[in-house]
């Protein structure tokens, strides 16, 4: 029988024997790594020796999280970078160049939203934009140039939610790569490789980091794409085999735009990933009955979190996710100034962004994380001036809910 999540990640062997026998990984924070001769060193950097050499591109710590990340999702290769953002950057630099195209939801997280429209656009890469719970949208917009179809797992903060092998069918009749942003729904509740997903990104920051202790992101590579297919890894692929993806990350995007991530970030988050499984499980049950309470009180004009049974996308987050759509819920009073006059009379839950702290944290996502884009755009996204987002913590639901009840009072 196979063993949970906790178990698992509480006892992933180290990769190599720790000479005091330490039961917690050490924090190797060091730059760089001594070899016992200059052959040897010259053999690293043939590629004929591997072992550590310089932090910036491998590191004791790092490596034994990405085993951990490996080990717990089924991936085939995991590659730890600094954030989130910077797995979505690296992802699409590695398998696109200029002239391509990547087809994309149009409900994305504002700064890949950003990335995909302007910082991407201005070396050459078009980005396309639609809904991507509508496969058909999808494939209407696939061309000879299109190299993958980039989503969410469930959007931030419309939450969304796709129809997953929907999309993977159209990705695999066009021989494209399926790209999941799963960072609303961590691996406990998500087996992104059962889906046909191939790559899968995430922000470690939020739930993985064990309660924003740090910053990071990873890149999961499902090892169920055939790299020959795309004609921009096709001269690496002779070389690297399965290994091609994260091959073509490390010795190019990765090293050299200086993503990777530190020995002590790396700590903190395989520490996040032994009690993820306990977290989830806790927010995850404040945001039924913060949900609950919500939607039944006068003043809410609105709740969305589709783990409720009356969620328009229930039955999906049920099938693809264990019936646990991540802990972040929205909802809307009046207006925009009573958003205002709400969020300023709480005394526990903070005003603050991120998700997936242990603390409970809200936001008014329009006139912050989106305030940059032009209101009709904003509006187009489905953001709205009367709306909150709750990122749910592991709090006492009763002390949560009490909170929220004098601030609407």
């Amino acid at each position: 029988m196979k063993k949970s999540f906790t178990t698992r990640s509480l006892h992933v062997r180290f990769p190599k024997d720790d000479p005091h026998r330490a039961l917690d990984m050490p924090v190797y924070e060091s730059v760089a790594f001594e070899f016992n001769s200059a052959e040897d060193i010259s053999a690293n950097f043939k590629g004929e020796l591997p072992a550590h050499v310089y932090s910036r591109s491998t590191n004791p710590t790092v490596e034994f999280f990405e085993l951990k990340m490996k080990k717990l999702t089924g991936a085939h290769q995991a590659l730890a970078v600094v954030s989130g953002m910077t797995a979505i950057s690296n992802t699409i630099m590695g398998i696109c160049k200029a002239g391509d195209n990547i087809i994309s939801g149009h409900h994305l997280f504002a700064h890949t939203y950003a990335l995909f429209d302007q910082s991407l656009r201005n070396y050459g890469l078009e980005s396309r934009f639609c809904d991507t719970t509508n496969a058909e949208a999808v494939e209407k917009l696939i061309d000879e140039n299109t190299r993958a179809i980039y989503f969410e797992t469930v959007t931030n903060p419309q939450l969304e939610i796709a129809d997953i092998k929907k999309l993977a069918e159209v990705a695999r009749k066009y021989n494209l790569i399926l790209i999941a942003d799963s960072t609303l729904t961590p691996p406990v509740v998500f087996d992104s490789k059962s889906f046909g997903v191939n790559i899968e990104v995430m922000s470690t920051t939020k739930y993985v980091s064990g309660g924003a202790t740090s910053f990071g992101g990873v890149v999961l590579d499902n090892g169920n794409y055939d790299w020959l297919l795309n004609p921009n890894l096709k001269e690496l692929h002779s070389k690297f085999g399965k290994d091609t993806f994260i091959a073509r990350l490390r010795k190019n995007y990765y090293r050299n735009t200086g993503g990777a991530m530190s020995a002590h970030t790396a700590h903190y988050q395989i520490m996040g990933l032994d009690m993820l499984e306990l977290r989830v499980e806790r927010s995850y049950n404040n945001s039924m009955e913060l949900g609950s309470f919500l939607r039944n009180h006068r003043k809410v004009k609105d709740v969305n979190y589709p783990g409720l049974k009356d969620a328009d996308n229930y039955l999906l987050a049920e099938q693809q996710f264990s019936g646990v759509p991540g802990t972040i819920l929205t909802f809307d009073l009046e207006s925009e100034e009573a958003c205002f006059a709400f969020m300023n009379k709480l005394k526990l839950i903070r005003r603050a962004t991120n998700m997936n702290d242990n603390k409970s944290l809200i936001i008014h996502p329009w006139s912050t994380i989106y305030v940059e884009f032009p209101e009709e755009q904003r509006l187009g996204m489905k953001i709205f001036p009367t709306t909150m987002r709750l990122s749910v913590g592991i709090e006492a639901a009763r002390d949560l809910i009490g909170d929220i009840e004098q601030a609407l009072a």
